[in-house]
């Protein structure tokens, strides 16, 4: 943690309303006009904090981009948590403003990140991945079974494939994971994409990660497909769709028992939830969502990037010039492009 206190220098504070988490969140200026986000939470989780500040700053250290945690401290409200601020946009805002290749090309992006963060080691003493989440999953379908207000039509699907899948869970890696991995987490800044929202991080099985894509899909399937790929580097085995799906079942039976105290609306925004998720696995009799797009590839030339249904080499494109424009959306289904032809030693003749 830093020594020096940037939180006594605060001059302007402005609230922020948005999120779940229950943590106050303010927007602060400092004396010297730097702007920061902090966070303030009850002092009981003082320990649990200073364990995710140092944390923070390891992830930072491995070049992640994100929100870095710059202080820490206690103060009249409890313990606080001073971060850089991010001068950006809420990424789910900036996705549909996109093109299909610059959505694709931003999932490809946050894969690669996600592998990265991936890379922390889970401690040795952890218990055994399948014996930990399978007693999750007995004490959710319990708790979902008793519950009597509320059931998500085709339920029955979620607990048939879990309960078919069990097997897959033995064996599996763990490592840091970052907990709340979407899209709604992420923040789009001077072209660039940043990681938010670290404070529900745990250690698990990296692919356990990945149940969050419901959440992206929802909003971009070219962004969740790229993402996918650029985290395996391609294609993405079958096993993984299969243990996705999994960890999608029993997740979305946690959500509904998530939603119920936030009241009527994300009651509503669960259950439509779980109405797309049941289309796009066929009620979850294919592990393949509907939303990955298999037919869907981006390539770039001369720094120019656009979309195909499988990849080609137009590297013979450089003998004729520079391309500055691909027409990659023609109703032909054909590909143009445009090119900057270089002319050398060229010189008029006289008659």
């Amino acid at each position: 943690m830093a020594d020096n206190k940037l939180y006594d220098s605060i001059i302007k504070k402005e609230p922020i309303l948005k999120g779940f988490s229950g943590d106050k969140k303010y927007c602060v200026t400092v004396a010297d006009g730097t702007k920061y986000l902090l966070r303030v939470v009850p002092i009981e989780k003082l320990e649990a904090w200073q364990k995710l500040f140092a944390m923070l700053e390891r992830i930072a250290g491995l070049g992640v981009p994100m929100s870095k945690a710059v202080e820490m401290g206690t103060c009249d409200d409890g313990v606080y948590v001073l971060h850089t601020w991010i001068d950006g946009e809420d990424l789910e805002k900036v996705l549909p403003c996109l093109s299909e290749a610059e959505q694709y090309l931003l999932g490809v992006k946050a894969g690669e990140i996600l592998r990265v963060i991936h890379s922390i080691s889970a401690p040795d003493n952890l218990e055994d991945w399948a014996i930990q989440y399978n007693g999750k999953i007995d004490r959710d379908i319990k708790k979902y079974q008793e519950r009597e207000d509320i059931r998500l039509d085709g339920g029955e699907y979620y607990i048939k494939y879990i309960e078919q899948n069990r097997n897959l869970l033995v064996n599996r890696p763990q490592c840091f994971i970052h907990g709340d991995y979407h899209a709604v987490n992420m923040m789009f800044e001077n072209g660039e994409l940043i990681i938010i929202d670290f404070d529900r991080y745990s250690f698990g099985d990296p692919w356990s990660e990945f149940f969050k894509t419901i959440f992206s899909a929802r909003i971009s399937a070219h962004f969740t497909t790229g993402q996918l790929r650029g985290y395996f580097g391609g294609e993405p085995p079958l096993e993984f769709f299969k243990l996705m799906a999994l960890y999608t079942s029993r997740s979305i039976l946690t959500v509904i028992e998530w939603a119920t105290p936030h009241g009527q609306e994300e009651v509503d925004f669960v259950i439509e939830l779980s109405a797309n998720i049941l289309k796009w696995f066929d009620n979850m009799s294919n592990p393949v969502p509907t939303w990955y797009l298999k037919d869907f590839h981006v390539q770039e030339i001369d720094g120019v990037s656009f979309k195909l249904k499988e990849q080609f080499d137009f590297s013979f494109l450089n003998e004729y010039g520079k391309v500055f424009k691909i027409f990659d959306e023609q109703a032909s289904g054909c590909i143009c492009s445009g090119l900057i032809r270089r002319l050398i030693n060229f010189k008029m003749r006289s008659r």
